[in-house]
């Protein structure tokens, strides 16, 4: 049998440490999140000296796609967020702020640049296969 009696304490699998949620969340903008990879002011800590590098979009549909981009990692964040502390009204509201904007700007983008997702067809064709692949280096930020 892998644990004996007493050998495992079955309380120590649901510890949580101490930790004060009280206060109030000191949440980023998406882009500064996205860029620090946490959409936490406090959560962030810099490895040794080094610091992330700002996006230098070369033309506004790469601007466009970054701000999809930005708002989609915050979702995904507030979303592990608001899993462990689903009634932060302010946190939620602020959830659902970004889900709008976010659909908003990826609608702009397909209308303007095509899909960005297999399932956004437009029209009659099947433009998926349109943008350029991975490998497809055509100059510029390779953001695949």
């Amino acid at each position: 049998m892998l644990f004996e009696d007493n050998d495992f304490d079955i309380n120590m699998a649901f510890f949580i440490p101490d930790v004060d949620f009280s206060r109030t969340v000191n949440i980023l903008s998406p882009m500064e999140g996205f860029l620090r990879g946490n959409m936490f002011q406090d959560e962030y800590e810099p490895y040794k000296n080094l610091t992330y590098f700002k996006l230098n979009p070369k033309d506004e549909k790469e601007k466009l796609l970054y701000q999809v981009m930005a708002l989609s990692f915050a979702i995904n964040d507030l979303n592990l967020y608001l899993d462990l502390h689903p009634d932060n009204k302010e946190v939620l509201d602020l959830f659902k702020k970004f889900v709008r904007e976010e659909k908003e700007l990826s609608s702009e983008y397909v209308k303007k640049y095509g899909p960005l997702e297999v399932t956004e067809i437009m029209g009659n064709k099947f433009n998926w296969i349109d943008s350029p692949w991975p490998w497809e280096n055509r100059g510029g930020s390779m953001y695949v």
